[in-house]
């Protein structure tokens, strides 16, 4: 069977909710390695990041953040406030979804390696005046060891437990340990 992205695209929004289910999967599975189709829906993805629908607006910023690794005109650097403005969307499971699957943007090269990094260590340092910040944090460092993992990066090892030992909360402390030290990818 072939893979067609116009058809799961147009699946993403069947009354099904099998299909719909379906198509994700299919496209997040596609989207695992280099693909030659990004730009063909590549701004019907950004149109997403700002739909009234939370859905499209998470699978908007998972599907860009995938594609990464597939953009050698460097798009993805022109929508990465949009991305991280999904990962800070006011529905909390919009956002979360976002934030899980920003890392990958790192894959696309060093710029945006740079700029993943950099917008996660920010955002792990004001998690605690945001909703959920446990959660937050525990999602930051779970993508910051998949990117460092991914890239073989050995200074992203070093923010990564920057970031941990800045936890006062003993008990939390060693839950971020030990998300830190699972091989996520």
């Amino acid at each position: 069977m072939s893979f067609s992205i116009e058809e799961y695209v147009k699946q993403l929004h069947d009354v099904d909710k099998t299909l719909q289910y379906d198509a994700f999967v299919a496209i997040q599975r596609e989207i695992e390695k280099p693909v030659d189709w990004a730009y063909e829906v590549w701004d019907q993805f950004t149109g997403w990041l700002t739909s009234n629908d939370a859905h499209d607006r998470a699978r908007g910023a998972q599907f860009l953040a995938g594609l990464s690794k597939s953009d050698p005109e460097n798009r993805i650097l022109n929508d990465f406030s949009s991305l991280c403005a999904i990962a800070e969307d006011e529905k909390f499971v919009t956002a979360r979804h976002a934030l899980q699957s920003i890392w990958k943007v790192g894959l696309g090269g060093e710029e945006q390696k740079n700029r993943v990094v950099d917008y996660l260590v920010s955002r792990f340092r004001e998690a605690p005046n945001g909703v959920h910040p446990t959660l937050v944090r525990s999602d930051i460092i779970v993508g910051l060891r998949n990117l460092a993992d991914s890239t073989r990066d050995e200074s992203i090892e070093g923010i990564g437990a920057e970031l941990i030992e800045t936890e006062a909360d003993p008990k939390y402390k060693k839950k971020l340990i030990a998300s830190w030290k699972k091989k996520k990818v």
